[in-house]
């Protein structure tokens, strides 16, 4: 499946996965300002390629929607870019993808930067989204304006209504949508559970924690522990979930450290 991208920068090669009702539009001002500080505060030139995942954004749609799946999409993506020896960045989906593409293709990869999540299975935590989602274009409506109301008559978190508003789509039939809502569902279990561990990863790879969130937790750290015996783990203060977004600075900085930092050098 060929991919939707944009791309910032020229040289080494880093590419951007999403999370869960995610696109690429989320990452641009990021993946700029990436290429940019590269080059600005290390010398260095990078290429940053930001994707949007099967079922998102404006990448095609399938009923196929699983790990392996997805990095495969990766895969084909990055040999139709000529691309031999890549970095990932992921953050949650986006980063169980990343993580995926380490176990099947180790060989082709540099670094791995993994935001906000680990290999081990989640308890469901979007079932409130799903229903919003549904509630909000279940009948036609008029406005950008009416969706979001909808959505806050089923979500108290303003920052997700805000999110999910970004993927509102309007077109000559009305409003629909940009990603696959029914194959994102029907697949969920899919996506919440774990990735599988067939081979120890033991490349340099750099887990960033959001302070207030839970998906780095005591419980499921062994299993980031037992797949990436060479990870780093930092914690970014003041953020949630969403870490790129609540600390853009920060985190632009710790990746681009854990990146160009000779004592980590794959």
């Amino acid at each position: 499946m060929q991919l939707n991208f944009k791309s910032f920068g020229t040289g080494e090669p880093l590419i951007i996965l999403h999370g869960l009702f995610g696109s690429l539009d989320n990452w641009q001002t990021i993946a700029r300002r990436m290429a940019e500080q590269a080059v600005q505060q290390y010398h260095r030139a990078l290429a940053v390629y930001i994707l949007d995942l099967r079922n998102h954004g404006r990448s095609p749609h399938s009923d196929e929607f699983t790990y392996p799946v997805m990095a495969n999409d990766v895969r084909e993506f990055a040999i139709l870019q000529g691309l031999t020896k890549i970095s990932l960045l992921g953050h949650s989906m986006g980063g169980k993808v990343a993580m995926q593409y380490a176990q099947m293709y180790p060989e082709t990869l540099h670094k791995l930067i993994i935001s906000d999540i680990t290999p081990a299975a989640y308890n469901d935590r979007h079932a409130d989204v799903f229903d919003a989602i549904a509630y909000a274009l279940q009948q036609p409506v008029a406005s950008r304006s009416e969706i979001a109301g909808r959505l806050r008559q089923k979500l108290s978190d303003e920052a997700t209504v805000q999110f999910l508003l970004k993927n509102a789509e309007r077109t000559p039939e009305g409003f629909r949508w940009r990603f696959n809502a029914h194959a994102l569902k029907e697949n969920y279990a899919h996506i919440s559970g774990a990735i599988e561990t067939v081979r120890t990863v033991n490349l340099p790879a750099l887990f960033i924690k959001g302070e207030s969130s839970d998906y780095i937790n005591r419980e499921n750290y062994p299993a980031l522990a037992a797949m990436f015996p060479h990870h780093e783990l930092t914690e970014i203060k003041n953020s949630g979930h969403w870490v790129h977004a609540d600390q853009p600075d920060a985190f632009i900085e710790e990746t681009l450290k854990f990146l160009f930092n000779s004592n980590t050098a794959g």
